[in-house]
């Protein structure tokens, strides 16, 4: 039997309350960031020269690197959920503080904040993928004790 064939055998996830079509939209998002980020990230990095900007620098290293990480998640989507999280996270905060205000004030049209806000505005379809109430059993809520028998 290949090595990959696990990677198609029944999610233990259904047991979890996991619906396999989250798995998998999962498993397509982690292939997204793979595909479509970690080129253009790893490309900037390699290919800088001079003196960075710090916070530039600091930037494209985090970009590089949780793409990369997505790796992990198309073998295991569940175990690798926070890295959808911050994602998400990162992504929705960008939208609120960066392209909001320049939408209102009429001046997202052009800029350059115009081709990362179409990027960044597939967040709902992320997170309409993520497992919310696995997320909150697994990371958040308090661990549940074990039935005394």
């Amino acid at each position: 039997m290949p090595a990959f064939a696990g990677f198609f055998a029944s999610d233990p996830a259904r047991r979890e309350g996991v619906r396999p079509v989250q798995i998998w939209g999962l498993r397509l998002f982690y292939l997204l960031m793979l595909l479509f980020v970690v080129p253009d990230a790893w490309e900037a990095l390699l290919r800088h020269e001079g003196p960075w900007d710090p916070v530039r620098a600091v930037a494209f290293c985090v970009w590089a690197t949780y793409p990369a990480l997505a790796l992990f998640g198309l073998a295991r989507p569940l175990r690798w959920l926070p890295l959808m999280v911050f994602t998400i996270g990162y992504k929705t905060l960008w939208l609120a503080f960066v392209a909001w205000p320049l939408w209102r004030a009429g001046t997202l049209a052009g800029s350059n904040a115009e081709e990362m806000t179409y990027v960044f505005a597939i967040v709902p379809l992320l997170a309409a993928v993520v497992p919310w109430g696995y997320v909150w059993r697994e990371y958040v809520a308090p661990p549940r004790r074990a039935a005394a028998g």
